[in-house]
């Protein structure tokens, strides 16, 4: 069946060519447009789309915002949010991560990326692009915890394999490549993330990769 797609920006230009490379795919369909935050509300309501392809900078209702309706509780589908953004807007790719996205993308991502990022998406899993996240740790050194920081009582449940497969969760590594990283099956890695998620009492592998910044677990310039 073929992955829906709502297309959310402010930009008619750039929805248009949006459109032209997800529907020369065989296995994705654009079911519709906004170009606002109230707009894909209302449009995921309808239309029930698997995949929402989110700009973050929007009048009337941003892109953040809409991520949070879209995903919180009180969500009426199985929408998931992917968002597009450029590297001057890091700290809104934060909130957007906080607030409910499965990834995020850069804009002038190539073609076959924005594609594949959509289909991993779909399947429930993250998109987190090692660019943007090793700039995102960057920008935010400052407000991450030193290595000399109290390890957070949470972590300590995992073990040595999970903390493993959680490092390389939040370096932005897909399951097939923690899996050769590793060297383990994919199954295997699939299972481990199940469990860091029940264990910290996590949603997804971006929550995931968000508290390993913060806990100190993992730090800017490390490998």
């Amino acid at each position: 069946m073929a992955i829906r797609v709502l297309l959310v920006d402010d930009q008619p230009l750039l929805r248009t060519g949006f459109r032209m490379i997800l529907e020369a795919e065989a296995d994705l369909v654009v079911v519709g447009e906004a170009g606002d935050g109230q707009q894909a509300l209302d449009q995921v309501r309808a239309l029930q789309p698997d995949v929402v392809l989110m700009d973050i900078r929007m009048p009337r209702m941003d892109g953040v915002e809409a991520t949070r309706q879209i995903t919180g509780p009180d969500r009426s589908g199985p929408a998931k949010v992917l968002v597009l953004t450029t590297f001057d807007l890091d700290e809104y790719v934060v909130e957007a991560l906080r607030a409910g996205a499965s990834g995020f993308l850069l804009k002038d991502a190539p073609a076959a990326e924005l594609v594949q990022a959509i289909r991993v998406v779909a399947a429930g899993e993250a998109m987190l692009a090692p660019s943007i996240t090793r700039r995102l740790l960057d920008k935010y050194a400052g407000r991450l915890p030193s290595g000399e920081d109290v390890v957070p009582q949470p972590l300590h449940t995992l073990t040595e394999r999970e903390v493993e497969v959680l490092k390389l969760v939040a370096r932005g590594l897909s399951n097939a490549e923690i899996a050769a990283e590793l060297f383990v099956s994919e199954t295997t890695v699939k299972t481990h993330v199940g469990h860091v998620l029940t264990k910290l009492g996590l949603r997804d592998r971006v929550q995931a990769a968000v508290y390993a910044y913060e806990s100190g677990l993992v730090r800017p310039g490390a490998g």
